[in-house]
């Protein structure tokens, strides 16, 4: 469960969200290129953060399972 928690929730927005957010933050917001940036980030980001989610649940539940 803890394996799970660090590699599927800190692991995931070390490798996948934060360089995301740096890409997002070079990015001219009045350049033409502005809006499909921001709907690529906006779909990858969420996809990686419902990977967080899930690897956040299973490992809750691991735990949990553990103590009974």
């Amino acid at each position: 469960g803890a394996a799970l928690y660090v590699i599927g929730t800190f692991g995931v927005t070390v490798a996948c969200n934060v360089p995301r957010n740096e890409a997002l933050k070079r990015i001219d917001p009045v350049s033409a290129d502005a809006p499909a940036a921001w709907r690529r980030y906006t779909a990858e980001w969420t996809l990686w953060n419902h990977v967080r989610t899930v690897a956040a649940l299973a490992a809750a539940t691991a735990l949990a399972l553990a103590l009974a």
